[in-house]
């Protein structure tokens, strides 16, 4: 990888440790020892005022005695002397530093004014700091082990990431006896600087880790959570656990959906959108990090088992379903196959049962069968020993019939001086094997939620619905008028006004303030109606009497205002009550009471649910969660999660329901939370659903003021493709360009456009020798994070296909507030405009995102590039590191 700026962190070139000791009791003599023990090839100093020498070296009073470069800092001393060391680090030119004393909590106010005085150092010498408060940092290859653990780790390809030092500890015990390897382990502790979204930027590019583990116990930056998250998962496998899945005690909630999502929903949405696995216990965490450390890979989640005991078979199937897992069902082909090749009181079925006198033959033949059907994406294989059972042959040929297809084969052999040398066998042809049906099954769980996260990190939504424009402007208004008089809760003909601004289909409702209004109200609409209590004080109408349905005539609609109005007062007499609706009735034949809502969770923001609707919503709690923004493939996976999804479609008399405009329903309330930061929570319960289409029969909205200093789409745990960046732009010879941010589907023109740059323009963009991009720069160059990096490429449009023309890119720093640009255009389309337009557009875009400096180093004979950005207004300067290249800058 290239220069990475924690390249001083993890691979730094000495190293002095403050607190260095003697004592091996203290953290600092533990943290010094293990750094010598380690292999670490650099200098390694010891500073403490109160030693001359340690370990047979000198032992220095300050880092200015030093006399030498150091390039990382470890600092083990009381929290109060922390400050004035960093400034000395600083001053020395230190500019990465593990800070591993703790005393720092924000809850003690002395603490906290010195993580304060510890922060304004960092920044005003551009230094990175891991902790306080923290384990240290372990990076095998390279011979670093700055802990004060009394364990250390094996080489390998595994890196760790937790918040919890203690935890770090105790997997590095595991670890040791499970012969487990790390590339890399670090302890964030309290995370006032480097964070995971850091971290994990630095792991994604880093060659030594194959698959990365998180350990989490809170997010406190959703946005750098997932932007580093989402960076990782596109480049290798990510495991996440988290502590503290759930929080005893309830809560009050003014909407069913706040009464039914908890924070630990909304988090395993964030982490399927990231595209990641997440396991429930430590042993689970790797065993899901090592095997998707293999090459195996699934396409869908239907799993076959083969076993040659019924019961073996029955357990496996539970935990399956469990887990959501698909018992595959066979093909005829695969059952005419399995009759000619297995004994006639075979099971017949799925899991194959091969009877307790199991032959290698036999398992040959059934595996080779399952692996061949296309309804089925992986196999699982189970062996318990019987007196006439051949475990090692019945092994190889499980082995042998694997080796000619790519679907992946789980081995599950019972028992264990039997099976001894089979499980030796599956490991030397990497097969993996597991000790029981639960964990077989949950392996293959992990690939098959590997791959479904992997669908939708890939999804790129714009968002707005690009069929009609929203009345954005007007639902604002409502918002505006709302808070102006101090109020949160909508009523609800302005929630279903709100609704209507962005086409999601309302029934009529008239707010009436007494029963003549009521009785008027009635008239202008056909019977029969339904009424219902308006009050901002209750939530929940049904639950207090204040609901009256298919009221028949007008002479009832006087009496059952009043009626209304007295029930609802003496079961609630402190609520302001503030009228009745009037609403004509709504009642398909053939309706599904459906629910869609919408929270914001203090970390991640909004999150959308859907699920079964009705007074029972919160008995049933049936929903799915997922973060916006939305497109069609986003929301119909939120439906097939939900238990409502199965009576969505024909059944009995009923026929299926308009799912595509059920589908839109919710990319609506997508568009809503995306461009009105200031909804806070929504309620649409019911929404009826019919082979017609929807209805939104009520709807509850909860609204606030939204932060001054918000950017937008700031309060989104995702950034939406960016659309308004789009434009369209004409050359003087009449060809229309499109500019565009890039997408994940533009890889192979991306991939074509470098190819067929020549090597002088492939030179001058990538300054080395480069044929065609790598597969690892090839997701990197396309599948961004728009939250802190944006590529505009100019395409030209045809009927079948586009061709790219150029691509101009910024890449934010870790200050936020500077990025680096890079520009190239192709060949034969040099001289037209292209590059001045494109970094005309870039500038802007980074503008508005709020970077204040854009810089880029460019080649000193790159002479066509220094003299466009010389007209941009940039800046330009010989390099004092390489005259050879020209350092330009220009401030936005």
């Amino acid at each position: 990888m290239g220069t990475h700026f924690l390249d001083r962190l993890f691979a730094p070139q000495s190293i002095a440790v403050f607190g260095a000791s003697k004592r091996f009791d203290s953290v600092g003599g533990r943290v010094f020892d293990n750094l010598r023990k380690a292999g670490f090839s650099g200098p390694i100093y010891a500073i403490n005022p109160k030693y001359q020498r340690l370990y047979h070296q000198p032992c220095y009073p300050s880092i200015t005695a030093i006399g030498k470069p150091v390039d990382l800092a470890v600092i083990a001393t009381p929290a109060s002397t922390v400050p004035e060391i960093i400034h000395a680090c600083g001053e020395h030119g230190v500019r990465a530093a593990i800070i591993i004393s703790a005393d720092f909590s924000e809850g003690d106010g002395r603490g906290g004014a010195l993580k304060k005085a510890v922060l304004e150092a960092v920044r005003q010498y551009q230094m990175r700091i891991l902790g306080p408060n923290c384990l240290g940092l372990i990076r095998p290859v390279a011979g670093i082990n700055a802990t004060f653990s009394k364990n250390t780790a094996q080489p390998g390809q595994l890196a760790l990431v937790s918040q919890s030092g203690a935890l770090c500890t105790a997997i590095l015990d595991w670890a040791a006896a499970h012969d487990v390897g790390f590339s890399a382990i670090v302890s964030l502790g309290d995370a006032a600087d480097i964070n995971f979204g850091d971290t994990l930027d630095y792991l994604a590019q880093d060659s030594q880790t194959r698959s990365i583990l998180l350990y989490v116990e809170g997010v406190r930056d959703a946005r750098s959570f997932m932007s580093g998250l989402r960076i990782a998962a596109r480049m290798k496998p990510v495991v996440v656990i988290k502590a503290g899945r759930h929080i005893e005690g309830s809560r009050a909630a003014v909407t069913h959906t706040g009464a039914m999502v908890g924070a630990d929903d909304v988090f395993n949405a964030a982490l399927q959108r990231a595209g990641v696995v997440r396991a429930m216990t430590i042993e689970q965490l790797f065993a899901a990090a090592q095997l998707l450390a293999t090459q195996y890979r699934v396409s869908g989640n239907r799993l076959a088992i083969v076993t040659n005991g019924g019961g073996l078979g029955v357990m496996a199937t539970d935990r399956a379903i469990d887990l959501g897992v698909t018992i595959a069902s066979l093909s005829e082909d695969t059952l005419a196959q399995l009759n000619r090749s297995l004994p006639a009181q075979w099971s017949h079925a799925n899991p194959i049962d091969l009877l307790g006198d199991a032959s290698p033959e036999r398992y040959k033949a059934a595996v080779d069968a399952c692996l061949v059907d296309r309804d089925v994406d992986g196999v699982l294989v189970m062996l318990s020993a019987q007196a006439m059972t051949d475990t090692v042959a019945c092994a190889q040929a499980v082995i042998d019939a694997q080796q000619v297809n790519a679907k992946p084969v789980l081995a599950c052999w019972m028992g264990e001086q039997q099976v001894e040398a089979a499980n030796k066998l599956f490991s030397q042809h990497h097969l993996p094997c597991f000790p029981n049906p639960e964990s077989s099954v949950e392996a293959f769980a992990y690939l098959a939620s590997y791959y479904h996260n992997q669908q939708l990190l890939m999804q790129v939504p714009g968002p707005l619905v690009t069929r009609s424009e929203p009345d954005v402007d007007g639902a604002r208004l409502i918002i505006e008028s709302v808070l102006a008089k101090k109020r949160t809760v909508l009523t609800i003909t302005e929630s279903k006004a709100l609704l209507h601004a962005f086409a999601i289909p309302v029934t009529q409702s008239i707010e009436c303030h007494s029963a003549n209004d009521a009785l008027v109200a009635a008239e202008s609409m056909d019977f029969p109606v339904a009424m219902k209590i308006n009050s901002p004080d209750i939530s929940h109408k049904s639950d207090v009497g204040g609901v009256r349905l298919n009221i028949g005539n007008a002479h009832a609609i006087r009496s059952t205002y009043h009626e209304l109005l007295e029930e609802v007062h003496n079961k609630y007499p402190d609520a302001k009550i503030e009228g009745v609706t009037v609403e004509q009735m709504y009642t398909p034949t053939h309706g599904r009471e459906l629910l869609v809502g919408v929270i914001r969770d203090p970390v991640f923001g909004p999150a959308i649910t859907f699920g079964a609707g009705g007074i029972q919503v919160e008995v049933i709690r049936d929903r799915a969660v997922a973060l916006p923004p939305l497109n069609t493939f986003l929301a119909e996976q939120m439906i097939s999660q939900t238990h409502v999804a199965h009576l969505l479609g024909a059944f009995r008399n009923m026929p299926a329901v308009k799912m595509d405009t059920l589908v839109q329903v919710l990319r609506r309330v997508s568009e809503m939370v995306c461009e009105l930061p200031e909804i806070k929570a929504l309620d649409i319960n019911p929404l009826i659903a019919d082979e017609n289409g929807v209805m939104a029969l009520d709807a509850r909205i909860v609204v606030g003021h939204r932060a001054p200093s918000l950017e937008r789409y700031g309060h989104m745990a995702i950034h939406p493709y960016p659309n308004h960046l789009v434009s369209l732009w004409q050359l003087a010879d009449g060809t229309n360009i499109k500019i565009r941010p890039i997408r994940p589907e533009d890889a192979s023109i991306e991939q074509s456009f470098v190819r067929h740059l020549s090597p002088q323009s492939k030179y001058f963009r990538f300054m080395q020798g480069l044929n065609e991009l790598t597969q690892q720069m090839l997701v990197r160059f396309t599948q961004l994070d728009y939250n802190r990096e944006l590529a505009l490429i100019a395409v030209l449009e045809r009927p079948d296909e586009e061709t790219e023309l150029g691509v101009a890119r910024y890449v934010m720093n870790p200050d936020g507030k500077s990025c680096e640009f890079a520009l190239v255009v192709a060949d034969k389309w040099q001289h037209k405009g292209i590059g001045s337009h494109l970094m005309t557009a870039l500038i802007e875009a980074a503008r508005q995102r709020g970077i204040k400096v854009m810089d880029g180093e460019i080649l000193a004979t790159n002479h066509n590039m220094l003299k466009l950005v010389g007209k941009l207004g940039f800046s330009i300067h010989t390099s004092p590191d390489d005259p050879g290249i020209e350092v330009t800058s220009k401030v936005l």
